[in-house]
């Protein structure tokens, strides 16, 4: 087996005993996507001992040209993509225990897999998720990365419990809208960008060479030839709800979440943002406009036509998604558009 990782175990910063580390270690990937099907590859290819993935969705033909783990029999089948993923990574590495999970990564999901793991990855795609992830991280004590990506646009933060800033205190509250892939697009190069700054560190953090570990929030633009290295030794904020002195774990609890409600005698789910805060209409309208979507609006709202479903979103981020009365596919057409 040392024949098989011997360029890694070359490597200074792992050496045999890191690579005995790896064996013995285990990470959990939120999302397996464009930044989750990356990072399972890499993680898997250099034999860490054990992957969970978890991921609501199946993989689609949009997916091919930037998720590496799928191909177009998976999309012939509508495989769902943590069990695609799961397939891949067994013929990749069949030494590597991989474990598949699909559905939402719910609170409690999150609770019940962190008393097992090293590192937890980000490569959801909605920050609901990620604030439930964070507060994991600080109530848990694991380490995690952030990842995200969009354009040609991309960004990662290492988080360590205890040591470093958590997201809560460098966003403070949850931004309701901002570009998605699905409208803003993506090139794969930027998903690369991410997948090798969040898969660097997860190596550093599960060989626990903790010197080594980025304390800086990352950015860049591949497009525009920019990248950025802030330091984030003075975000820590002491009154953080998630990592404060007085911590509560705010999204962790029930009703700080995102609310969703079949409205009665209609083919109709209302869908609430558990924080509010003013949308956008003008430049979504025009995202969705050039993306081929119907759209019509008025100041107060806007609405967006989706085949035989219709978006209807207002300026406090509140959406009614009429065509459909199933609460999973709401949230995660409301999360696809707005982020």
């Amino acid at each position: 087996m040392d024949e098989r990782y011997s360029r890694q175990i070359l490597f200074t910063g792992i050496g045999k005993s890191g690579q005995q580390k790896l064996r013995s270690k285990h990470a959990l990937i939120i999302g397996a996507g464009a930044l989750g099907s990356g990072n399972a590859e890499i993680l898997a290819r250099a034999g860490v001992g054990k992957i969970t993935i978890v991921d609501r969705d199946y993989v689609e033909a949009s997916n091919l040209q930037r998720q590496q783990l799928y191909t177009e029999a998976d999309v012939a089948e509508q495989l769902p993509k943590a069990a695609a993923a799961e397939k891949r990574l067994k013929a990749i590495n069949s030494d590597v225990e991989v474990r598949a999970m699909i559905g939402d990564a719910t609170a409690e999901m999150l609770e019940e897999l962190a008393s097992d793991v090293d590192v937890i990855l980000d490569a959801t795609d909605n920050f609901e998720t990620r604030m439930m992830l964070n507060d994991v991280s600080q109530k848990y004590n694991v380490p995690w990365i952030y990842g995200a990506c969009v354009g040609s646009f991309g960004m990662s933060f290492s988080i360590i419990p205890g040591k470093t800033a958590c997201l809560n205190c460098l966003l403070r509250k949850i931004p309701l809208q901002g570009m998605t892939c699905d409208t803003g697009g993506i090139i794969s190069p930027a998903v690369q960008m991410v997948i090798a700054h969040q898969s660097a560190e997860a190596l550093k953090i599960l060989v626990e060479d903790w010197d080594a570990v980025r304390t800086s929030f990352v950015s860049f633009d591949l497009w525009r030839n920019q990248y950025t290295s802030m330091k984030m030794s003075k975000a820590k904020d002491p009154g953080c709800m998630s990592c404060g002195e007085s911590r509560t774990y705010p999204y962790l609890d029930h009703e700080n979440r995102t609310k969703t409600t079949v409205l009665c005698g209609r083919d109709t789910v209302q869908i609430r943002p558990s924080i509010q805060g003013e949308v956008s209409l003008g430049k979504l309208a025009s995202q969705l406009d050039q993306l081929g979507y119907t759209v019509k609006g008025n100041p107060y709202l806007l609405s967006v036509e989706m085949g035989s479903e219709r978006m209807v979103i207002f300026q406090d981020g509140r959406a009614l998604i009429h065509g459909t009365k199933d609460l999973s596919h709401a949230k995660a057409i409301y999360q696809r558009i707005l982020g």
